[in-house]
């Protein structure tokens, strides 16, 4: 009965959220382009599917995945644990004894990454609208190796303590050099990528990993040290993206030298 009456009260918070977005389609839509609603019903029913859909979401976020995010940051960061895998014994953990948790920050990310719908939607459409050039499955994966790497440096940051700033002025300076030497047909897509990865599936893990890591860790504060992950995590599949397009046009270029110098070997 518990369990009902808080699902309730959040059915009620997200239609309260939600009434803007509708307010304001409807209105454009009535008042400013004066013309009926193609499929009012359909677009009725949909809508209460996605607030549904909105309501159970939350309620899985904060009773399943912010937990299980946080649970398993303090297990793989419990000291007696770490120690047990280590050859020596060592009275004070160094940044390199953690090796687990930096494997369970990329794993994360790029299962995450993989499984992300505003991620698969947008790889949809970028290969429709490329004519096949830019492969769906590849790009996913070159974003979800960019959030593996990133989240795994944002891991990497929250147990040495260092800035968070210095990091991201450094990836920001790679990203404006990479953008001189990447295919301009790729760079919007590239600049995207950061933005549609870190959503619905990504975003509560990586927040929970982040706060639970800087709760478990001595010296660590959880509101200085616990958020950041996810600038990580939208900064790196922008460098990975555009290093996959400028390895993809290195392949075509030296594909094409190769074919010219073997049809000129025949003449």
């Amino acid at each position: 009965m518990a369990m009902f009456r808080e699902i309730l009260f959040i059915i009620l918070d997200t239609s309260l959220d939600v009434l803007p977005i509708v307010l304001i389609i409807f209105g454009f839509q009535f008042f400013v382009i004066k013309r009926p609603l193609p499929n009012l019903k359909t677009v009725v029913i949909g809508m209460v599917y996605v607030l549904l859909g909105l309501s159970f979401f939350l309620v899985g976020l904060e009773k399943a995945l912010f937990p299980l995010g946080r649970l398993m940051a303090q297990q793989l960061t419990d000291p007696e644990f770490i120690r047990s895998g280590l050859s020596t014994v060592v009275d004070v953990l160094q940044w390199h004894d953690y090796t687990w948790v930096y494997l369970f920050a990329a794993a994360i990310g790029f299962s995450t990454t993989i499984a992300e719908p505003s991620l698969i939607a947008v790889a949809i459409v970028a290969n429709d609208v490329s004519g096949g050039s830019i492969g769906a499955r590849g790009l996913r994966i070159a974003v979800a190796i960019g959030v593996a790497v990133g989240i795994t440096l944002g891991v990497f940051r929250i147990i040495t303590g260092t800035p968070l700033h210095y990091y991201i002025i450094v990836g920001y300076i790679i990203v404006i050099i990479q953008t001189f030497f990447t295919p301009r047909v790729i760079i919007g897509l590239a600049y995207d990528s950061g933005g549609v990865t870190t959503s619905t599936v990504t975003v509560p893990l990586v927040a929970a990993l982040g706060l639970g890591l800087a709760s478990t860790i001595p010296g660590r504060n959880p509101l200085l040290d616990g958020f950041g992950l996810i600038a990580f995590a939208s900064l790196f599949p922008i460098m990975s993206v555009m290093l996959y397009a400028q390895i993809s046009e290195w392949r075509l270029r030296r594909q094409s030298a190769v074919s010219e110098m073997q049809a000129t070997g025949e003449e």
